[in-house]
């Protein structure tokens, strides 16, 4: 038993575990941030549309 025998293992393992801490990474930090942007940016354009319409 060497170390190549579980080499692919070990492979598939880390591609694995990388892959599984970057979609936390996103479901945590970026998707609220992009969420929260999205929201800054609509009231911002609603609320120079009303005080256009006011004027």
């Amino acid at each position: 038993m060497d170390f190549s025998q579980y080499s692919g293992f070990l492979l598939f393992l880390s591609i694995f575990t990388m892959g599984f801490w970057l979609m936390i990474f996103l479901l945590t930090f970026v998707i609220p941030y992009w969420i929260v942007g999205y929201l800054r940016e609509e009231w911002k354009y609603k609320k120079k549309e009303k005080a256009v319409i006011e004027e």
